[in-house]
């Protein structure tokens, strides 16, 4: 508030009370990490880094998600209007899927894996939390098996250098 030259009143004033004021803060975040860190369907691995150096740089961006999860909204899409945020990347995702560079699957169902994926050390892990502080190396390892992980998993049949999925024939 100090920044803002306002106070509490004068913030609740304008955004009408402290949800509506969260729902913004929120909703702004969301469109933080869209636009610095834009999906690249033939390369979901490299989206895939840059949301994890994201999460890095902006760890509250997570808590802000996580907090909406928890508190407002514990099943179903994390936003009402998530066709916003989403379809441009179901899109994208789509279309390398037509042309043979994503694999097969739902495209939302890839998108969340690769996001899922992307936060494996994100303030939000049950495992362990990164810090920017912590050594470059220890990110450099990371980032490389985000990106090798992801490229396996997203990669067309037989584009990750391994023998095509079995598939079920029809007889």
């Amino acid at each position: 508030m100090t920044a803002a030259r306002t106070n509490k009143a004068q913030l609740y004033a304008y955004f009408g009370d402290k949800d509506r004021l969260f729902d913004a803060i929120f909703l702004s975040s969301l469109e933080r990490i869209t636009n610095v860190a834009p999906i690249d369907a033939d390369d979901l691995a490299d989206w895939a880094v840059r949301l994890y150096d994201e999460y890095l740089r902006r760890p509250d961006l997570i808590r802000l998600a996580t907090w909406t999860r928890l508190e407002r909204r514990p099943t179903g899409h994390l936003v009402e209007t998530h066709q916003h945020y989403d379809d441009r990347k179901l899109t994208a995702i789509t279309e390398a899927q037509a042309a043979g560079r994503v694999r097969a699957g739902d495209p939302f169902d890839i998108m969340a894996m690769v996001i899922a994926m992307s936060m494996a050390w994100s303030p939000v892990s049950n495992v362990y939390a990164a810090s920017s502080q912590e050594p470059d190396e220890a990110h450099d390892q990371r980032r490389a098996l985000l990106r090798d992980c992801v490229r396996r998993a997203t990669a067309a049949d037989g584009a990750d250098g391994h023998p095509p999925r079995e598939t079920a024939t029809q007889g």
